[in-house]
């Protein structure tokens, strides 16, 4: 296993960071801190870091054009303009709130935004996957207790989705004229945590994803302190060692796409791992060989 130089990002962590994205435009990384109730941005250009606070948790966020953020939050999505502070509903929850919020989201690269949801008690598969498109947002897919992984291959026709909870990614063909999802298959099972088995020996659970130009397949494995790249057959092709305990979501960004940033968490961590690992909750951050692809903006 790789353990290469990560840098955090000079801000305060997050509870929980989530769904980074570089924005092109801005040259800027946003993501979300969902227990914390906050939208982030980093502009390392002019070292200057931006707060949004909210009443509830925004879990996912994509660009839209024009300079607005479409989020996806506990009560439903919204289309949020960081100038004026002002959030749009676009959609009303599709869930009953009480126990269920919208997690890992982005938009596809016809501009569609899908968006898993969290069953919180974690008891039963009782999540789901939407997709918004067209001013309409349909259930796709459920059965799932802890929505993740959503990327998508270089050529569009191949769709990510992870259970993290069941330990499973996997792959769908798109129908890239109605996004539309058929010939879903296992891309990829992790081990689970056997009782009584310690961290240090337990390899993670797969969360948020992004892809490379290769299509490598880049995935956060939480509590697993690691990092993994997988080919488009499923096979790891690369394992990198992280300083903090749960990783969230990676991305690629900076002006060649080749700075890769990874999201971090704290939130409900024991005090020693804490104190063993400061930079939990921070952002951190990697140049690699391989660029990554470009967010996709979605369409309103």
């Amino acid at each position: 296993m790789e353990a290469p130089l990560f840098e955090p990002l000079p801000v305060p962590p997050s509870q929980l960071g989530e769904s980074p994205f570089w924005h092109p435009d801005e040259a800027a990384l946003y993501w979300c801190d969902i227990p914390g109730c906050k939208l982030n941005r980093w502009h390392p250009g002019r070292a200057e870091h931006r707060q949004w606070a909210f009443d509830v948790e925004p879990a996912c966020a994509a660009p839209l054009p024009g300079g607005a953020v479409l989020l996806g939050m506990r009560d439903g999505l919204f289309r949020f303009d960081p100038l004026s502070g002002e959030r749009k509903r676009l959609a009303s929850p599709p869930y009953d709130p009480a126990e269920e919020r919208f997690n890992d989201g982005k938009a596809d690269p016809q501009g569609r935004f899908w968006a898993g949801t969290i069953y919180e008690p974690r008891t039963a598969p009782n999540a789901a996957l939407y997709r918004w498109s067209g001013g309409k947002l349909d259930h796709i897919a459920g059965d799932i207790t802890t929505s993740n992984g959503l990327a998508w291959s270089p050529d569009g026709r191949t769709q990510y989705w992870s259970d993290t909870k069941d330990h499973v990614v996997r792959a769908f063909d798109v129908d890239l004229h109605d996004g539309s999802l058929s010939r879903g298959r296992e891309f990829a099972r992790f081990a689970p945590r056997a009782d009584g088995q310690p961290l240090d020996a337990y390899g993670g659970r797969p969360d948020g994803a992004a892809v490379d130009v290769e299509g490598g397949y880049w995935v956060a494995m939480y509590e697993g302190q690691r990092l993994l790249r997988l080919g488009v057959d499923g096979a790891v092709t690369r394992e990198l060692r992280l300083p903090v305990r749960c990783p969230t979501m990676p991305c690629f960004g900076g002006a060649d796409g080749r700075t890769l940033f990874v999201t971090t968490a704290r939130h409900g961590r024991p005090a020693d791992e804490l104190a063993a690992q400061p930079w939990a909750g921070g952002v951190l951050t990697l140049r690699v060989d391989v660029p990554g692809l470009p967010v996709n903006f979605a369409r309103p």
